[in-house]
Parts: C-alpha cells; structure tokens; sequence
C-alpha cells in the first residue's frame, strides 16, 4: 500500500518528495511547474518501488526471489523482468570473473559486522562450497539453482529500483531531476537552467562529511565503500563487501564511486571495482566509465579528471 508521500517546493518549479522503503530514505527532487504532476510522479515512484520490494526482496519470505531459493534444485518459471535481471547479474558474474556473484550472500551468515569477531574457518568453508553463479541454469522463461544454493539481489535491487523509478518519471514527462534512494543516484536530466546537479561523494574516513561533488547532467551514480558496514579490529577495517573466492573483506579500496548511465551499472561497476581491489583501476578505466577511487590509505584515482555525464 501506498503511503502519503512527503512533497515540499524548495524553490520555484523544484520539488522534494520523500519516502522510505528499501530499508532507507527514498528522495525525488524533481524539476515541474506543475504541482499536480509532482504529486502524481511521486505516488507512482513510490508504487512502482513498493512493487520492486516485495517482489524481490529477500526479507519477503513471498517475494519471487525467496520463492526460487525455498525450490532450489528444481526449475523454476520467470517472468521476463526476473530474468532480466538474473541475467544482468550473471553477466556481471562474466565481466568480473566470477567476483561478482549473487550466490555469494550466504557468507553474511559467518560475519556479525556489529561485533569486532573474525567467522572461524570451519564456519566459512562450508559457506564457501555453496558459491558459485556457473551452476546456475537459466533460460528465458525459467531458472535452475543447486539445492544447496541462495540468491541474493541485494547487490542490484536499490539500484534497479531507482532506474525503474526514473523511467516512472520520464513516462510523466518529467525531464529535470535527480532521485536519490539511500545514495543510488540517478538523474533525470539538468537543473531547469541547464546547469548539472552536483553530487557529492562521501569522504570514507568521515562518512558524513563530502569528499568531492561531481558535476552529472544525466545518469547514474553509485558508490560502495568499506564505511557502510563493517568494523576495526587490530588496525585492519573488515567490511560487507566479501571476496566469494575467499570469504573475507576486500581491503585494496576504502570507495568507488562510478557515474554511468545507469544507476544499475554504475553500481555493479563500483562493487566490482572494490572486489577487483589492486588491479581496479586498468579495469575501470578499460569500462570508459568515470570514477572516483580512493585507496586505504586516502589516495584518489579519478578518471578522467573531472568526471561527468552529459
């Protein structure tokens, strides 16, 4: 069900509206003379990311995604959208060498990152086994799992959810915009003057301060890094971000953060790049996408110099 979302003017034609969902904030600065419109886009935003969460959400025990894990071993129909996106993913899966993989969200099952505690290696090998997006099966109008196998769209659903929720807009024929759930960003088009919106990049050693803006006209942005989740423990940071061939945390990146044309690439791109650690920078660069690197150490990797969509 819908909630009333929040509409506020913060200038003239420049609108806010805001939900939660996704388990974060939601927001949508839209630029519309017409409040109307506003109005509806945000309710159709938020309608099409409620739809977005409970069909794939992996805390939905309903969820399409929950159901194909509960019938593992067996195949499984789809729907053109779910094979979409499996598909992207496992093209990710391909482009990263098989660092990129939704098999691996089981590892999270060995990590507790709100306790300082390393996962015993007992605990981690048989997680491990389990890994592998090769073995999954999957064709056009149905998918094929091990039974001993979980997928988890975690790494891709915010992300789609937000190119779906620009889409939503340009269908209204909302062009000027930028829409922003929980630091995915996609932007609609310029500000009304033909200006950029100006993004800002978190510093990871102060999460809540900026380390740099970034000029975007249009497309998407992303960023994953080892603030989001994680802790210290003798001089190391371990965070979310887990090596499937491993099972430990990357530790080459502190954040990547890419400008593409979508919030979907860019967000893969820049979790690859984190699990692709020392070598990132040849393979960021061999996508043609602009980035924003920044190392353990605090050292910044941009490319090209002022990076930017138009």
């Amino acid at each position: 069900m819908v909630t009333r979302e929040v509409i506020q003017e913060v200038a003239e034609g420049l609108w806010r509206c805001h939900f939660t969902a996704l388990g974060g904030p939601c927001e949508l600065h839209l630029g519309c003379d017409d409040r109307r419109l506003t109005q509806q886009a945000a309710a159709a935003v938020e309608a099409e990311t409620r739809r977005i969460e409970a069909k794939y959400s992996r805390y939905q025990p309903d969820s399409v995604l929950s159901q194909l894990n509960a019938r593992a071993g067996l195949a499984c129909p789809i729907d053109a959208e779910t094979h979409q996106l499996l598909n992207f993913a496992w093209l990710c899966f391909q482009q990263s060498d098989g660092l990129f993989d939704i098999s691996s969200g089981v590892l999270q099952q060995a990590w507790d990152f709100r306790q300082p505690r390393l996962p015993e290696p007992q605990t981690l090998q048989p997680l491990l086994r389990r890994i592998g997006l090769e073995r999954m099966q999957l064709q056009s109008d149905q998918v094929q799992i091990p039974a001993d196998m979980e997928l988890d769209l975690g790494g891709l659903g915010k992300e789609y959810a937000v190119d779906r929720a620009a889409a939503v807009c340009q269908q209204l024929g909302i062009r000027s915009g930028l829409i922003d759930f929980g630091g995915d960003i996609q932007v609609l088009g310029p500000k009304a003057d033909g200006s950029p919106w100006l993004v800002a990049v978190r510093n990871p050693a102060q999460p809540d301060q900026p380390l740099a803006g970034l000029p975007v006209y249009q497309g998407g942005v992303a960023s994953s890094g080892n603030y989001e989740r994680g802790f210290d423990l003798d001089g190391r940071r371990y965070c979310h971000i887990l090596n499937p061939r491993t099972g430990y945390p990357v530790d080459y990146w502190a954040s990547v953060t890419v400008v593409s044309g979508s919030a979907l690439l860019a967000g893969c791109l820049s979790t690859i790049a984190m699990l692709k650690q020392a070598t990132a920078l040849a393979w960021l660069q061999q996508q043609k996408q602009a980035f924003l690197a920044v190392t353990t150490d605090g050292r910044q990797h941009r490319w090209p110099d002022q990076p930017s969509v138009e």
